[in-house]
């Protein structure tokens, strides 16, 4: 795995962790931002036990979404092709749209204040090929920037909307209550990670525009920066097998799901927790 990803050993997820083991998993997030954990057969409770272990889960997207949860937990978000009634759902399901959604880099929650801290996504039902999740370190992709590109980021502001991404792909049929769920937060392009001290870029297809720029510029600049971070050279691609856990820093890394047969059944359930100190 490349330096900002490893696998982690010698916990069971699914018994709770003592402090020291919570101070472990913490320190092993800050210098690496992507932790994968296999073989952890989890039940929605034991996953959810080992997301507030580490801060207040939070619903996300969900809050604007018409979407039904079929999960008996609303903390537990459903990342699947999974319709209300348990069936795969057709490919002009709503609910699509969100896994579509999901193949665009982005930072989870980022469109909101507080955004996210730590996501924990644990795979229960996977396709015979495809699905894989990228993560780009925006660590390393803000260092590698040239100085004078570091010198004009400085001081810029971009504001992130829930439903950006959502009109990226045609999705627009929300209702006033809806747009106006989860009001957009502006977030420095450049932000500290409190924890290793490192600089990085804070972008993905939640930013809608740079508020110091026109829409135009913003937009470009925008583009610019993604696809530099998107490097192959920044990028972790996680191949699935059944009963994985991957808990990723959503302030240190962008993700993207990859294509997947939709008539194929993918389930796998998310926890994410707020970063309390953004």
């Amino acid at each position: 795995m490349p330096g900002f990803a490893a696998e982690a050993h010698g916990l069971d997820l699914s018994q709770p962790l003592d402090a020291a083991q919570i101070q472990a998993v913490d320190a092993a997030m800050d210098r690496h931002a992507v932790l994968v954990f296999r073989s952890q057969a989890l039940t929605p409770e034991a996953q959810l036990r080992f997301a507030r272990s580490f801060g207040e889960l939070d619903l996300g997207f969900k809050k604007a979404s018409k979407s039904s949860n079929r999960l008996a937990h609303e903390e537990l978000l459903d990342i699947s092709n999974v319709d209300e009634h348990g069936r795969v759902a057709d490919r002009n399901h709503r609910k699509i749209v969100g896994n579509l959604a999901n193949q665009l880099w982005h930072s989870d929650s980022s469109f909101q204040d507080p955004p996210a801290r730590y996501s924990m996504l644990h795979a229960v039902v996977l396709p015979e090929e495809g699905g894989e999740t990228e993560f780009a370190d925006v660590r390393a992709a803000y260092d590698a920037l040239p100085d004078a590109m570091k010198q004009r980021l400085a001081g810029l502001t971009a504001e992130h909307y829930a439903l950006h991404s959502r009109f990226l792909l045609g999705d627009t049929d929300y209702s006033e209550e809806q747009r106006k769920a989860i009001p957009a937060a502006a977030w420095p392009l450049v932000r500290r990670h409190p924890g290793s001290g490192r600089e990085l870029l804070f972008i993905g297809a939640h930013a809608s525009h740079v508020l110091e720029l026109s829409v135009a510029e913003g937009r470009l600049l925008l583009m610019d920066l993604l696809e530099h971070a998107t490097q192959p050279r920044f990028v972790y691609r996680h191949v699935w097998q059944p009963a994985d856990l991957v808990m990723w820093d959503n302030r240190s890394t962008l993700h993207r799901g990859r294509p997947f047969d939709l008539s194929a059944r993918r389930e796998l359930r998310r926890t994410t927790t707020l970063d309390a100190a953004a």
